[in-house]
């Protein structure tokens, strides 16, 4: 039976208008992907709508094409404000990219949306930094979503050997285990998710594919 996923994805562009940057294409374009061949509706959305930058280091190396080819559903998302049903949506999934690191945290139309699919026992997934759009939820008695809750996401060791850790607003890891959060680190680089019930949380882009097939699974 096909579900209903959101995907919120950054419009963030610049790191404090130091470095370009924006979303990680493969860790939309593998999930995507998933979503797409287990038959299931997807919403691209964005705080400011329209289209999506990607950070062009994403597209480094070998990137297979039917990836790249996901980079069509980014070229006009949904503003987040313009979602006035969450109930529609069965699950929410957040890519990463530094970008969400800037427009997602504080997002609080994000926050209400991922409060809400959470208490009705939705699907929240998030990898690398997309964790960042989970940091400022909180639930409705005003704890942390991320209190007590294991979780992963890209981490401070990861951050450092980017190099990119200067230029950051904060480190995820840091920031998520200041919320009370149980965070598991694995090696860098190396596949590795956290479940802590319908709450899924990948640590790098290594992790996106398994992300993915466990909210697959979770809606299954």
């Amino acid at each position: 039976m096909s579900k209903h996923i959101l995907m919120v994805v950054t419009t963030a562009d610049n790191m404090n208008n130091e470095h370009s940057t924006g979303l990680w294409l493969s860790e939309f374009g593998e999930a995507y992907v998933e979503f797409a061949n287990a038959g299931h509706t997807i919403t691209v959305a964005s705080p400011k709508g329209g289209k999506a930058p990607v950070d062009d280091r994403s597209l480094e190396g070998e990137v297979p094409q039917e990836i790249l080819d996901t980079a069509i559903y980014l070229e006009n998302t949904v503003k987040l404000e313009e979602i006035k049903d969450v109930n529609e949506f069965d699950a929410i999934f957040l890519p990463g990219g530094h970008g969400t690191m800037f427009d997602l945290p504080e997002n609080t139309k994000l926050q209400e949306v991922i409060r809400d699919l959470y208490e009705q026992n939705k699907v929240v997934a998030a990898v690398c930094h997309g964790p960042a759009g989970l940091v400022g939820v909180k639930l409705s008695d005003a704890t942390p979503l991320v209190a007590g809750k294991t979780v992963t996401a890209f981490t401070d060791a990861e951050e450092v050997a980017t190099t990119l850790d200067q230029y950051m607003p904060f480190l995820l890891e840091t920031r998520l285990r200041e919320l009370g959060a149980e965070f598991v680190a694995a090696e860098n680089w190396v596949n590795h998710v956290q479940v802590d019930d319908h709450l899924i949380t990948g640590q790098n882009p290594q992790s996106t594919i398994a992300v993915a097939k466990e909210v697959v699974k979770q809606l299954a």
